[in-house]
């Protein structure tokens, strides 16, 4: 669900209309991916706790399922964990997922994105990446943020916000 007052504390660090924290991780073949170079291009951000575990493969494979429809918008699409680059090449061969999947094993990118959070199950606390989506416009402006994503049906709400910046 896009940022409103009601789950503003939750996300204090960033908000929409905020400028964007630049990046620059690894990403398979050798590659880095940057918020810098991929400027003027709507930029879909989203993190995810781990590769290949029931819910980041679903999100991943229906990133994959819209891909032509984000390409059509003019998008660009990067998944984010704190996964090894050999951990990311395995996950994006089994389910030949078309686009970057950064690495940022530092946790510097999950930090500047206050993704990085304490999470608990079954009543012990630890550390890891809430599950969170940002849409950066072609300015590096953030105009949509989904915290505490529910899988089912939001990358079909993202393209729907894609498609609204691209057609501004």
């Amino acid at each position: 669900m896009p940022t409103t007052a009601a789950n503003k504390a939750s996300d204090a660090a960033l908000a929409v209309g905020d400028k964007a924290p630049d990046f620059s991780m690894p990403v398979s073949g050798g590659e880095k991916v940057s918020l810098a170079a991929l400027a003027g291009k709507p930029v879909v951000l989203y993190f995810y706790p781990k590769d290949d575990t029931p819910g980041c493969t679903v999100e991943a494979k229906d990133f994959r399922d819209m891909k032509k429809e984000f390409d059509q918008a003019g998008a660009v699409i990067v998944g984010v964990s704190k996964d090894s680059l050999k951990s990311h090449e395995k996950f994006q061969e089994k389910y030949c997922l078309p686009f970057a999947l950064g690495s940022d094993e530092d946790g510097s990118v999950c930090e500047a994105y206050g993704v990085w959070v304490e999470k608990s199950m079954y009543g012990k606390s630890y550390m890891g990446i809430e599950r969170t989506t940002f849409l950066i416009d072609g300015k590096g402006k953030l105009r949509n943020i989904w915290r505490k994503v529910k899988v089912d049906g939001h990358v079909g709400e993202v393209l729907a916000a894609v498609k609204g910046i691209s057609s501004t």
